[in-house]
């Protein structure tokens, strides 16, 4: 007698998804496990379609990027009221910048990337350009002083962010701590006399007087 045969399972389409639902599972992801564990491969299995299901909404996982950072900008990123003076307006918007970002763990992984911007930052970005055209740069050099301020506040926020996540990882003593506690006073005169202050120096947050320093420096060169 013949056997009832199974019932036959229909692929079809995939179940729709928003863009909400896409960024909001990679921002899950990133948050939790880092920029480099998050796919388009993995992202589709979390909500539960196809890589190819992503493309409608996403391009790339650099366009994936660039939407997350825009998400976390409009989320967290206020507009301050800055102050008149435009030298003050540039150190105001850094700064402003420097806070919000510095408070992603996750965010020093995307900032390698000097093109990701998003557009929920241009505002800022405005601000620090037009104040220093303001203070007697040309169009082009504000682009370039623009370009410097941010490659400084990228730079320190990635450095201290994983110098962080080094120490909660591991707490002996860093490499360059070791260095330093067997210098040779007599070819490192000027070294040697910090050596022991070294680690707290270093660890001093002096990003505002690095800030107006810089802004100080492209300034005079107008």
């Amino acid at each position: 007698m013949p056997q009832p045969s199974a019932p036959r399972r229909t692929t079809g389409r995939p179940p729709r998804i928003s863009l909400e639902e896409v960024i909001g599972t990679a921002r899950r992801i990133v948050a939790e496990e880092g920029v480099n564990r998050m796919t388009m491969r993995r992202l589709a299995t979390e909500i539960g379609s196809t890589p190819m299901a992503l493309y409608h909404h996403v391009r790339n996982k650099e366009d994936l990027l660039v939407l997350l950072l825009d998400d976390y900008a409009t989320r967290t990123l206020r507009r301050p009221e800055l102050p008149a003076h435009p030298r003050e307006r540039v150190v105001a918007a850094a700064a402003a910048i420097h806070d919000a970002l510095a408070a992603c763990p996750w965010i020093t992984e995307v900032l390698t990337a000097d093109d990701l911007m998003s557009t929920s930052a241009l505002w800022f970005v405005e601000q620090i350009v037009d104040g220093l055209a303001e203070c007697g740069l040309s169009p082009d050099r504000a682009v370039h002083g623009y370009r410097a301020i941010w490659y400084y506040t990228a730079g320190e926020i990635m450095v201290r962010t994983t110098a962080a996540r080094r120490r909660a990882d591991d707490d002996r003593a860093t490499y360059r701590e070791r260095v330093f506690a067997d210098l040779d006073p007599g070819e490192l005169p000027r070294l040697a006399q910090v050596a022991d202050r070294w680690a707290s120096l270093t660890a001093e947050d002096t990003y505002l007087e690095g800030l107006r320093a810089l802004v100080d420096g492209l300034l005079a060169t107008r």
